[in-house]
């Protein structure tokens, strides 16, 4: 897959110092947490989940500047992958934490998209990156500590589950998309140090079996576009 033009982005992001954690799962367990609309892409048969910690940077819309505290927060997603009757690929988010009110807000409201305010820091130091995440009111939680490894070339798996270029949500009952515009991730090999997450559990999910399938970056620049139908 190759990243789109998006001419007209409604939103500019960085996403650095970011994780991908995934995990194979059955398709029949993710199918029903997703909308109907949509089928569950597979990669060697079976579906994948993803936890993508990282640290959102220059949040801002077009033409304006972007603010210090309210334009750089940690995020984490939950995510998985899927596609549409179109045959375009993309992005299922069960849900989405946010280090700032305001963002998570503006997520749900403008974006519909299952966002929820968390304590959330993330910490880099060199090549450890440890992420903590508590979410608000009732405390689910997602700590990671990764050490990051030497370039990873990239291969049809990490193709798969990093090179994703559309969001996938419902807005008014209808199923929607949005384009999204980044270089290709620099991505390098990671190594598990710890977690501790029921991010998984809490969307619905089993929780994971087995070690976590690794994939670090420092991190690209995102150009989001409009929900179209």
């Amino acid at each position: 897959m190759e990243s789109p033009r998006v001419a007209w982005p409604v939103m500019h992001h960085r996403w650095s110092d970011i994780t991908f954690l995934h995990w194979r799962y059955p398709v029949e367990v993710v199918r029903p947490l997703v909308p109907d609309a949509l089928e569950v892409e597979t990669f060697d048969g079976t579906a994948w989940i993803g936890l993508t910690p990282f640290l959102m940077e220059g949040v801002r819309p077009p033409g304006l500047p972007a603010l210090p505290w309210l334009s750089r927060f940690p995020e984490t997603n939950l995510r998985t992958y899927v596609r549409d009757g179109r045959g375009r690929r993309g992005i299922w988010f069960f849900s989405l934490d946010a280090g700032r009110l305001p963002a998570a807000l503006g997520g749900r409201a403008g974006y519909w998209l299952p966002y929820h305010w968390s304590d959330m820091s993330v910490r880099s130091d060199g090549r450890l990156v440890r992420y903590r995440c508590r979410r608000r009111p009732r405390g689910e939680r997602c700590d990671v500590e990764v050490a990051r490894g030497a370039p990873l070339p990239e291969d049809d798996l990490a193709r798969f589950l990093t090179a994703r270029f559309r969001l996938f949500t419902v807005v008014a009952g209808r199923t929607a998309s949005a384009p999204i515009e980044h270089p290709p991730w620099p991505l390098r090999r990671a190594e598990l140090l710890g977690l501790d997450q029921d991010l998984l559990q809490a969307g619905g999910l089993p929780a994971p079996d087995g070690d976590p399938v690794l994939h670090a970056s420092p991190g690209v620049a995102v150009r989001i576009g409009m929900w179209r139908w």
